[in-house]
């Protein structure tokens, strides 16, 4: 978090604006639209195996209540965020959850801690590179990184994830800072550090999947459809363009 802002949001707390009607949660409207006929299929455990991506997994870096007012679109970064969670709930996918100072920054916003498989890990480091987070990542993990601040949190967990030997993957519609200028000044620093890639959350679920005979590709595209609209909101705003 953005230590300036990180000051101001230890202040009396601001009511939250409210986020968007559209980021009900996805895992919900999913059950009721074309994903639902191939659920049994779609989340059957053996799909992971045989990922185009080596050990995929979703870190969602501080996505806390008293945050919400504070960055720039962050209604954006939750339903992009939704739409990983529907996936990683159809490949049995592994998410990782961090705050940062839970006690006086609150928890994480209850529409996402609602879809959590597991509950967050609270840090004072800004990287989410803690010990009782590698403890359980596998070797040359693929990472999809989610979350705030692009230019603090984001960075040094791309950093530090990329020189322990992951390939990181810096979700570019689910990123997001106080101020957009820093977004864009991050994503460009990330895109040319070696072993960081910066791309969207569509283009990462196709890549985890690589093949259209997968087994869980329908599942796949249930995911995407049920998220269209979503998505395109989300791109409509993040990357931030300035």
């Amino acid at each position: 978090m953005l230590p300036s802002t990180y000051r101001t949001l230890l202040l009396p707390r601001i009511r939250p604006t409210l986020l968007a009607s559209s980021s009900t949660s996805l895992t919900k409207r999913l059950e009721q639209g074309p994903f639902r006929s191939n659920r049994s299929m779609a989340t059957n455990s053996s799909n992971a195996h045989q990922l185009r991506l080596k050990n995929p997994t979703i870190f969602i870096c501080d996505m806390q209540e008293k945050f919400q007012a504070a960055i720039h679109e962050f209604d954006k970064i939750v339903l992009t965020t939704q739409k990983l969670l529907a996936f990683s709930k159809a490949f049995s996918i592994p998410v990782t959850t961090t705050t940062q100072t839970a006690a006086k920054l609150g928890p994480t916003i209850s529409v996402l801690a609602e879809q959590l498989p597991s509950a967050p890990h609270d840090k004072t480091k800004f990287s989410m590179a803690i010990p009782s987070v590698l403890d359980s990542l596998p070797a040359v993990s693929s990472i999809a990184l989610v979350g705030i601040e692009s230019h603090i949190c984001i960075t040094q967990t791309a950093l530090d994830l990329r020189d322990l030997g992951h390939r990181v993957y810096v979700i570019a519609d689910a990123v997001s800072s106080c101020n957009k200028g820093e977004v864009v000044v991050a994503l460009d620093r990330l895109r040319a550090e070696r072993g960081v890639t910066v791309t969207t959350s569509e283009s990462w679920m196709y890549e985890c999947v690589g093949d259209a005979s997968h087994a869980g590709f329908k599942g796949l595209i249930g995911v995407v459809k049920g998220a269209a609209g979503d998505t395109r909101t989300a791109l409509g705003a993040l990357p931030p363009k300035i």
